[in-house]
């Protein structure tokens, strides 16, 4: 193994490498367990600022009640580059990780899973590292592209890339735009999906990642105050 899953300390070259090499050990499966907990994170920074803000929000299933939350503000050492953010949010992240007494059963980021030009958003690399399920739901589209969905909260349509699906767009509420869900790590689409769907509320945006949005929002404003 060339690089390990801890090495933070790379170029943008050596990153897209890693990327690659890491992606052969992304394991897409089926949940074999019962979910009872869920966390939700969210990573926030401004684009021409080294300042990021991660928040990471646990709640139980089915009754989505917040057990317990965490957040950080803290420097990022890794430039912004498209494809690679993971390199510049995950140090953030994991910091914020190791402030919780309560580990969940699996974790829904704000973000992209295996929907992602390498096939390895932030939702596979912080899944590989935490050996955790993981699965990424994000408001928008990095790669890929789908077809029609119907009105009604459920409908869903694949999200292709060169002929590969790599999740879904899904629709949460009735005429509401869709979240794009893809699978992470220890977990298939199938699950991702209904995982997903286990998670709204009367939002458009599952509560896990919702929630951890709103806290992210709130230490920024704290900043600001």
């Amino acid at each position: 193994m060339k690089f390990p899953l801890s090495s933070w300390n790379l170029t943008p070259k050596e990153a897209v490498e890693a990327q690659k090499e890491w992606r052969s050990r992304v394991r897409v499966e089926p949940l074999t367990r019962e979910i009872n907990t869920i966390a939700g994170a969210d990573i926030s920074f401004n684009r021409f600022s080294d300042l990021i803000y991660s928040a990471i929000v646990v709640l139980s299933l089915p009754e989505l009640r917040i057990i317990e939350t965490a957040s950080v503000r803290t420097t990022a050492n890794f430039p912004y580059v498209p494809g690679l953010l993971s390199f510049r949010e995950t140090p953030s992240f994991l910091e914020c990780w190791g402030k919780l007494t309560t580990k969940p059963d699996a974790l829904m980021l704000d973000g992209q899973g295996l929907a992602h030009p390498r096939r390895f958003g932030i939702a596979c690399h912080i899944g590989l590292i935490l050996d955790l399920p993981t699965l990424g739901c994000a408001k928008s589209i990095l790669v890929g592209q789908h077809g029609e969905l119907g009105l009604e909260a459920g409908s869903q349509s694949p999200l292709v890339d060169k002929n590969e699906v790599l999740g879904v767009a899904l629709r949460t509420k009735k005429n509401v735009a869709p979240v794009y869900v893809s699978a992470g790590h220890r977990m298939d689409l199938n699950s991702a999906v209904e995982l997903t769907l286990r998670s709204v509320t009367k939002y458009r945006q599952p509560e896990p990642t919702r929630q951890a949005h709103l806290l992210v929002n709130q230490l920024r404003h704290d900043d600001k105050g």
